[in-house]
């Protein structure tokens, strides 16, 4: 797995297609490993955290989660903590989504490249999908909505997946085609209200939505 490309001299060829992935709820069901680490945080700072709550919103950047059991100037120390913490306590709880790897797989018979553009940490990131056996062509973290609109068109995106009406609108942004999954906090009503160009119930749906694509696309 790589990160951002490196800046060349020489102009870069681009695959016939790139698929970028969000990580949480999209590819990885992180809510074990995610509240596992906010209850072990809870014990370290005696601070009351509603861990069961927490799972259900997931998607934004942690900033916005930790503000609501935080007082402001802790959030940055707070956010280290639970970085530091989260290896050992999350990735090995962290399974993957149905249809997670065939998903990849489906990109790559295509001729195609697959991306992983998240809002977590880039480390832990790759730490998930290392555990997975998940090879990503680049994982990009760090971004949220709007701002995955960034990598997505750095890497030459066309079509970006996610779960959370933030990543319909990182792919509005990036002019890319917005493909959602019903399988974190916004249901498919919300997701189709947001834009999202299709809905799919899950991963499992997306190598057939694929294959149906690409003849349409060429």
């Amino acid at each position: 797995m790589t990160s951002r490309a490196q800046n060349s001299d020489q102009p870069t060829a681009r695959p016939a297609l790139t698929v970028g992935f969000d990580l949480d709820m999209t590819l990885i069901d992180s809510r074990p490993g995610i509240h596992a680490c906010y209850v072990a945080l809870a014990e370290r700072t005696g601070t009351y955290i509603d861990a069961d709550l927490a799972v259900t919103r997931l998607g934004p950047p942690l900033a916005d989660e930790l503000i609501n059991w935080f007082p402001a100037d802790e959030l940055p120390a707070m956010a280290d903590l639970y970085r530091e913490m989260y290896p050992s306590i999350a990735i090995a709880a962290t399974p993957a989504m149905p249809g997670a790897p065939e998903a990849i797989a489906a990109v790559r018979a295509a001729g195609g490249k697959a991306i992983v553009v998240t809002a977590k940490y880039e480390p832990n990131a790759k730490l998930h999908l290392a555990h997975l056996g998940i090879d990503a062509d680049a994982v990009i973290g760090n971004l949220w909505a709007e701002q995955k609109a960034e990598a997505l068109r750095e890497e030459g995106a066309s079509v970006y997946v996610g779960d959370h009406v933030g990543d319909v609108r990182g792919a509005r942004t990036a002019e890319a085609l917005s493909v959602a999954v019903a399988t974190g906090p916004c249901d498919a009503d919300e997701l189709r209200a947001a834009g999202a160009d299709i809905v799919l119930a899950d991963l499992t749906e997306f190598p057939r939505w694929l294959s149906d694509y690409l003849p349409a696309r060429a």
